[in-house]
């Protein structure tokens, strides 16, 4: 029989492969009782290693950081390339779309080929540059006071130029998303600014990363229950991906 630091070892080596790890499942592959496991959760989380759950345990949360646009650019960009290149095939035909800030969506914006009419509202400098290079993309800047680190605007401004439109699709970034937090960005302006954005589109697309889940901001966006589809990166844990569905959420993996 495993000591109970080869038990805790085993726990954290499960939570790092897989991204969440059940009390029953680790109980069974190690030949102990679920009480065991769940003492050895409690022991875990109260040296802040691990996130306890209803009968599961995740990583520890990781507080997002509002980093400067061009530094969040340079991370996980490949990854960040081929979300943008699977979002931008979900455009249809003389569409009209939201389009959030955020790197993955300003590379979005550059990969994106309009089939015939596009109308795009957005709140980002960087998106709406990106278009208006782009031939029959008709752009609707959203107005407000300018963010430096994000080059978007977020203030009652923007949740007033959202009144008036009602589009197909929102694509939509995040800066953490986890299976208990839900959809969260740095702040909670940002956060009621999307929310908007939410209720001015018929379906919502998330384009985040694997570099983000387990990662919570301050400002929640939303439950995974009002997520449509998610693109994401094939690193994303196997068992996360299948909770995310269990929701409901369409996963596509790039």
């Amino acid at each position: 029989m495993l000591s109970i630091q080869e038990r805790h070892k085993y726990i954290l080596d499960e939570l790092s492969r897989k991204g969440y790890v059940r009390v029953q499942d680790i109980a069974d592959s190690l030949g102990v009782t679920g009480a065991t496991i769940r003492k050895d959760f409690r022991d875990l989380e109260s040296k802040h290693l691990i996130y306890r759950n209803h009968g599961s345990a995740s990583p520890v949360k990781q507080k997002v950081t509002d980093l400067p646009v061009q530094e969040k650019a340079s991370i996980m960009a490949a990854e960040k390339k081929r979300i943008a290149l699977a979002a931008a095939g979900l455009i249809g035909t003389d569409d009209s779309i939201i389009m959030t800030s955020g790197t993955t969506i300003e590379a979005m914006a550059h990969h994106m080929k309009p089939k015939g009419s596009l109308n795009v509202v957005t709140p980002s400098i960087r998106v709406g540059v990106t278009l208006s290079e782009k031939d029959n993309v008709e752009v609707m800047m959203l107005g407000g006071k300018l963010i430096r680190n994000s080059l978007s605007v977020r203030d009652t401004y923007t949740l007033e130029g959202l009144k008036n439109v009602k589009c197909n699709k929102l694509f939509v970034s995040c800066d953490g998303f986890d299976l208990d937090a839900g959809i969260t960005t740095a702040f909670v302006e940002e956060a009621r600014v999307t929310n908007a954005m939410m209720d001015a589109a018929t379906q919502v697309i998330l384009l985040a990363d694997s570099s983000k889940y387990g990662k919570v901001g301050f400002g929640k966006i939303c439950d995974f229950s009002r997520i449509d589809i998610l693109i994401t990166d094939s690193s994303i844990p196997g068992s996360v991906k299948s909770r995310i569905e269990s929701s409901g959420v369409r996963v596509i993996t790039v």
